[in-house]
C-alpha cells in the first residue's frame, strides 16, 4: 500500500510539474502565489509530499487548469486516460492527429496480440 500511495505521489507530482511548466510559471512563483516556500513546491513536483485536495485546487486555479486534470494522469482507470489523451490530441492540427491515432491504432493491435 505504501508503495502504491508512493508511485501515486510521483506521478502526481509529475503532473504538477507539467502543468507548472506549460503555464510558464516557475516553482517560485507558483510557491509566492501559495504563499509556501519554494522547497514545498519542489517536493510536491518530486513526489516526496502528496498534496492535499485543498492544495490541487490552488493549484489548479494558478495554472488556469481543473483539479481533475492534476490527478486524471495518475489514473489507472480507461475513461481518464482516454480523456487525457484526447487533451494531447486538442493540441495537434489534423495532419498530425491523425497520423498519432494511426500510430496508437497499429500499437494497440500488436499489444492486444501478446
Amino acid at each position: 500500500m505504501e508503495t502504491d500511495l508512493e508511485q501515486l505521489a510521483a506521478v502526481i507530482g509529475r503532473a504538477i510539474a507539467k502543468h507548472r511548466v506549460d503555464s510558464g510559471f516557475t516553482q517560485e512563483q507558483v510557491a509566492e502565489q501559495l504563499g509556501i516556500g519554494n522547497e514545498a513546491v519542489s517536493r510536491m513536483e518530486r513526489g516526496l509530499v502528496m498534496p492535499t485536495v485543498a492544495r490541487l485546487v490552488e493549484l489548479a486555479e494558478i495554472f488556469g487548469c481543473d483539479a481533475a486534470d492534476l490527478l486524471t494522469e495518475a489514473s489507472s482507470r480507461t475513461s481518464d486516460q482516454g480523456r487525457y489523451v484526447g487533451q494531447l490530441l486538442a493540441k495537434l492540427n489534423g495532419n498530425d492527429r491523425t497520423m498519432v491515432i494511426e500510430i496508437v491504432e497499429r500499437l494497440a493491435m500488436r499489444l492486444a496480440r501478446r
